[in-house]
């Protein structure tokens, strides 16, 4: 069977001749990527290709190429610049986040602070934040201006996903900015940087921005239900790890607000180290079945709805098409 021009892509493009001049162009972006992580030393090579060889949806950088797509000049040398600033910008906080979380595996393969240590794994993140930075000045200070903003929401995210909600302060909400800043912010800019160095107007500029965010975001989320309520076999993860983790998740802070007398042991379980299998498939059973399952779902489907709302502003065709797609694809997964 001849491969659908769109097969591999991480978005769903429909179109065959759209789908092959993004292969194309993101097939330009990897090799230039290639170029961008390289140092002065064979170890840096290393390091800092370790997770780019290890592979990867390349979503960011294909968003940035799809939305480039709206604007008059989709092949625009900058657009090709900026797709490899959001994923290095993407790539250097992954060996951050590996770090705080003492992550053994990223990719099916070791995890930089694995495999060397925290240092090495910190340092390399630095480095290719340092990259990142330095593409982004050739683009002109706009474009500094916009990552800046972008890196500075995206440590923000980092930060408050390590410390409590304030006393007094809601916890579904802090959580909501922890996704916005740390999924959302950068999904955000890809989107802005396609059209933006495409040409496109401002007004389609600022749509595909908030686009970006809502349904980036959303997308983050829909993981939350499906860590819940997908069995192995169907997703290729193992159900309810970010419950035996503890990590607060869409449907365990809406379970908690919900605030039932019939949630007595659920409350409990999460309240309990869910190491023990027993405890663990319990507290899975229990939150299955509660209507916050629904209720996370109806919120997933309302930002995709949200995000599908913001493209009134593109023609029709085969760009707004896919990223339609995607808000449905969001919705749906969750449901």
């Amino acid at each position: 069977m001849t491969p659908h021009p769109s097969d591999g892509l991480a978005l769903p493009v429909v179109d065959d001749a759209l789908a092959e001049r993004l292969r194309r162009r993101l097939a330009t972006v990897e090799d230039d990527l290639a170029g961008h992580v390289s140092g002065s030393a064979d170890f840096i090579n290393e390091a800092a290709g370790h997770l780019m060889s290890a592979g990867g949806k390349r979503f960011r950088p294909l968003l940035v190429l799809l939305a480039a797509e709206v604007g008059p000049r989709p092949d625009a040398a900058e657009v090709l610049t900026a797709a490899s600033v959001v994923e290095l910008t993407h790539l250097a906080s992954l060996y951050h986040d590996d770090v705080m979380d003492e992550a053994d595996v990223r990719r099916g393969a070791d995890s930089a602070n694995a495999r060397w240590d925290n240092h090495v794994a910190i340092l390399t993140g630095d480095y290719l934040f340092a990259r990142s930075s330095e593409l982004t000045a050739a683009l002109g200070p706009e474009a500094v201006l916009i990552q800046s903003r972008t890196f500075a929401r995206l440590v923000e995210g980092q930060i408050l996903e390590t410390v409590k909600p304030a006393p007094g302060a809601d916890p579904l909400a802090h959580y909501l900015e922890v996704v916005a800043g740390k999924t959302g912010s950068l999904i955000a800019t890809s989107a802005l940087y396609g059209a933006m160095f495409s040409g496109a107007s401002t007004e389609v500029c600022e749509a595909l921005r908030e686009y970006g965010e809502i349904v980036g975001s959303a997308f983050q989320l829909s993981d939350d239900i499906l860590d819940i309520a997908s069995e192995s076999e169907e997703s290729g993860k193992t159900p309810g790890t970010d419950l035996r983790e503890g990590v607060p998740t869409l449907p365990v802070l809406m379970a908690r607000a919900a605030n039932r007398p019939e949630d007595a042991r659920l409350i409990e379980l999460l309240d309990a180290d869910l190491a023990d299998d027993a405890l663990h498939a319990e507290a899975l059973d229990l939150l299955r079945k509660h209507p916050a399952m629904d209720e996370a779902r109806a919120y997933v489907q309302d930002r995709a709805a949200e995000g599908k709302a913001r493209l009134g502003v593109l023609p029709q065709g085969g760009v707004r098409q896919a990223l339609e797609a995607f808000a449905d694809v969001v919705a749906v997964r969750s449901a």
